[in-house]
């Protein structure tokens, strides 16, 4: 497979990857190229910003949850048909995984696709010294960095500086973004607010970009940076299954502003699995598909939304119905919160005997879990890398019959024959089983 890439990389967060990423996918793609947006590591909000750049779905590539052996298959996958692949960057570009050197990270996942790295640098504070910066990312490691980006240059005799010392060193400077160019972005606490919470907004965000990077990025040399990568001898990931379910069972998966965090991957293995797949959200439908035989709800921000959750009362009792009928349903975070009697006070569905609250602390990090239950989703002890990423607690945090237990934690989620509700996000395209066991648990 020879699909010209380019990952962009930084020193450390905060220097402008979703910037120039995102820019750089709107810029080509208004140029009338085919562009696949890519993001490193477990983020949902950033391949929703990619998505509405390239006009296909944005997709992660996380090597801790899938395994690096399906990076290359995963990207293939992603990028079928694409002039051009853009891969954004994790934190910096040698920070991977805590106490696992640089596994997860931006430089692990460029090594894996053979792809060469734009490094972009907030030199804001800086002057030539920027050309040892430069080369000591050059040096590290073993990744290719194809060329430097230099982000909130001051002046015009700013960027003579900078460049001369890029040249020093031999790192060709690929595009300049001055101080004053900054396209804003509202966040929360989780980071920026997802595309599909301010629809119009984040297009006209986009489209600045897509301005704002082909007017000061060497897109022609870009271009040609990604093209120097080589083939990838790799066969492209299927979400098929080998003996999918027969019949269609409909499976229902939340969206909306609510439960805006999933993975692509996971629809595709739903229907390779042989389900029909719908979507429902919860602040706006008051009743699940017709015939919905199983029910998915990822992240987001339920805790935004609570009142208008709360105030769904036909739907909540339709998911409080579907459990007791047998029906199979998995949650994760946001479901797992839509699922408690309460959340900051305000009602939710009731089907765990729980409830939830927003707090200060933040709860992030990759877990190395093993299932404490049989559920829709996984056997007794199966084992699984997954992330948690949230600012709300669960009481209590298991039910009697425990979704996972890892090491340093007491057991954590409720699980059943026919619920699995945790803060623990899977990447299914890690578990390709789970999506066949949940759509067999239909019948």
């Amino acid at each position: 497979m020879a699909v010209p890439r380019v990952v962009v990389g930084a020193p450390a967060s905060g220097h402008g990857k979703t910037t120039v990423a995102t820019g750089l996918l709107a810029a080509f793609a208004a140029r009338g190229t085919t562009v696949a947006g890519f993001k490193v590591g477990p983020d949902y909000i950033d391949p929703g910003y990619h998505t509405l750049a390239a006009g296909r779905p944005g997709r992660n590539l996380d090597p801790v949850l899938v395994g690096e052996e399906r990076i290359a298959p995963l990207f293939a996958h992603g990028a079928a048909g694409a002039e051009l692949a853009v891969v954004e960057g994790v934190m910096g570009l040698y920070d991977g995984r805590v106490g696992a050197g640089d596994v997860g990270s931006t430089a692990h996942v460029a090594a894996l696709l053979a792809a060469p790295v734009l490094l972009v640098v907030d030199v804001a504070a800086q002057g030539r010294s920027v050309a040892a910066l430069v080369h000591g990312f050059r040096s590290f490691g073993t990744v290719r960095i194809g060329g430097v980006i230099l982000n909130r240059v001051g002046s015009d005799r700013h960027e003579a500086l900078l460049r001369d010392a890029c040249e020093e060193v031999g790192a060709p400077v690929l595009g300049v973004l001055r101080r004053h160019d900054a396209v804003a972005a509202p966040a929360r606490h989780l980071g920026l607010v997802p595309v599909v919470e301010r629809a119009a907004e984040a297009a006209a965000s986009v489209t600045a970009l897509a301005a704002l990077i082909a007017g000061s990025v060497d897109l022609d040399a870009v271009l040609a940076v990604a093209r120097s990568a080589p083939a990838l001898a790799t066969t492209p990931w299927s979400p098929q299954s080998p003996d999918p379910v027969t019949g269609r069972p409909l499976v229902a998966v939340a969206g909306g502003p609510a439960f805006s965090f999933g993975y692509a991957e996971t629809v595709e293995l739903l229907r390779g699995a042989g389900a029909e797949v719908a979507t429902v959200d919860p602040l706006r439908d008051e009743a699940l598909p017709a015939g919905t035989r199983a029910l998915v709800v990822g992240g987001g921000f339920p805790e935004v939304y609570a009142a208008e959750l709360g105030a769904n009362a036909p739907l909540r009792a339709a998911v409080a119905a579907l459990a007791r009928s047998g029906a199979p349903i998995a949650a994760e975070c946001a479901g797992l919160l839509w699922l408690c009697r309460t959340l900051d006070g305000a009602p939710m569905c009731g089907v765990l005997d729980a409830d939830a609250t927003m707090t200060d602390q933040l709860t992030l990090g990759y877990r190395d879990a093993v299932a404490l239950t049989d559920s829709p989703l996984h056997p007794a002890g199966s084992r699984v890398s997954g992330h948690e990423f949230h600012r709300t607690t669960v009481t209590p945090r298991a039910g009697a019959a425990p979704a996972w237990g890892w090491r340093g934690a007491p057991p954590e989620g409720f699980a059943g024959d026919r619920v699995h509700a945790s803060y623990l996000h899977l990447h299914w395209a890690g578990q390709p089983g789970v999506a066949r066991r949940l759509v067999a648990a239909c019948g």
